[in-house]
């Protein structure tokens, strides 16, 4: 089965809203053993609807449409498909007692506007939306099903979840089985990563791809076949092998994300004390629902005045080292820790730019620490200074990367190839 999608809408093709339905779809169905074969965005224009369904239902077998099914007149993907179709808009009876109902229900006055929304394709299926105003349907064109949804994430989702994936399940024997494996990386850049894999023979069926977002790189191990998904854990064997200590986690997005789900596991407490991050860790940790679980408190103290009244650093510390100094980030770590005796406790502090730097600490050195009990663990970094935001981000990854290492009793702390450690 060859899968394509169709993404509408100017604020989509203009970069105004990014487009996280195309992401999460492309990830679910993966997921579920097929790969997304192309994915086209337009904006709304009739023209371009109607000739991008034609052109592409010659190609592929099933095409998701996301977007364009609300109404008002930008909303155009039912009348292109009716067009793409030489068909005329019929209206439906029963979505239009359901968007009548769903307004009722609400004590709403229906606005004229939204009978638009059961205006649907002669020939179309009309498919269920349990959440919202717009209903989905589907349209067989040439070789292609059309499968519309709206754009409304929480819409879609459902929709994909309850409607699209049992669609295509009862509609295609013989989709051919797919599986990848995402392994996140830190501290080597893709081009060394490359000169590491690539000379290493893989199966058929098994190929491996690179994606850059900093602070990390994730290596894609795509299995396409049975074959291929039977040699997969041989394969991510000899890639972990390869890499050491640059893999940091496997089939999650961030090292947040991995810390997240190990504190909850082993039961355990985190405080952090934050001067250049500035509050990103702990946002990073409270986007995850769960977090207050572990997450005792985190504490931005931004200045030298805070470090010394709520964290009880010596004054006779910043003035010996400095605020951004091995020993300012101990004492600030062991303060946040001892407040809550939480079980582990994070601090960083830097120079994240882009002024502020000396010959001595330039921009991008940051000092991180990790308090555990009776030990203090701290390094004192240099990142690339190529903005403000990817030091912080920089600073955040390796003290997660800490956390995680002592989570798991390895040595905190380690050497990363691309990253500068001064002491």
């Amino acid at each position: 089965m060859k899968l394509e999608m169709i993404c509408t809408g100017e604020e989509v093709l203009s970069g105004q809203i990014v487009d996280t339905n195309a992401a999460w779809f492309a990830n679910v169905m993966m997921d579920h053993g097929v790969e997304l074969q192309q994915r086209v965005t337009i904006g709304d224009r009739l023209e371009d609807l109607v000739q991008t369904f034609i052109e592409r239902s010659h190609h592929a077998d099933v095409i998701l449409v996301n977007g364009g099914l609300g109404p008002t007149s930008d909303d155009l993907s039912s009348l292109a498909m009716a067009q793409a179709k030489g068909e005329p808009l019929v209206e439906n009876s029963l979505w239009r007692e359901r968007i009548e109902a769903w307004f009722s229900q609400r004590g709403y006055l229906m606005p004229t506007s939204n009978l638009k929304q059961a205006m649907l394709p002669a020939s179309a299926v009309m498919v269920d939306n349990p959440v919202g105003t717009a209903c989905g349907f589907r349209v067989k064109l040439n070789r292609a099903w059309l499968f519309f949804t709206p754009g409304v994430p929480f819409e879609f989702k459902q929709m994909v979840t309850d409607e699209f994936l049992p669609f295509i399940t009862s509609e295609f024997d013989s989709i051919e089985p797919s599986k990848v494996c995402k392994l996140l990386t830190l501290g080597r850049g893709e081009s060394s990563l490359a000169d590491v894999l690539e000379p290493m023979p893989l199966p058929a069926g098994v190929s491996i791809g690179y994606r850059s977002s900093m602070p990390h790189i994730e290596i894609k191990i795509f299995a396409r076949g049975q074959a291929a998904i039977d040699a997969l854990e041989t394969v991510i064997f000899s890639v972990k092998q390869l890499l050491g200590e640059a893999i940091v986690a496997e089939s999650v997005p961030t090292l947040a994300a991995e810390v997240h789900q190990r504190l909850l596991d082993q039961g355990k407490t985190l405080a952090l004390a934050e001067s250049c991050t500035g509050g990103l860790l702990a946002s990073q940790l409270v986007a995850f629902a769960g977090s207050s679980a572990y997450l005792h408190h985190s504490l931005v103290t931004y200045s030298n005045e805070s470090k010394v009244k709520i964290l009880g650093v010596s004054p006779q510390i910043l003035d010996g080292y400095g605020a951004v100094s091995l020993e300012t980030v101990a004492a600030m770590a062991m303060g946040a820790r001892a407040l809550l005796d939480s079980d582990f406790a994070l601090a960083t502090s830097g120079i994240a730019g882009p002024g502020g730097g000396s010959e001595q600490k330039p921009v991008g050195t940051v000092a991180i620490a990790l308090a555990h009990g009776d030990c203090c663990y701290q390094q004192l970094v240099k990142f690339p200074a190529r903005s403000r935001d990817l030091v912080r981000q920089m600073a955040c990854a390796v003290a997660y990367d800490m956390l995680r290492r002592a989570l798991l009793r390895k040595d905190v702390i380690v050497d990363y190839q691309s990253i500068n450690r001064l002491a």
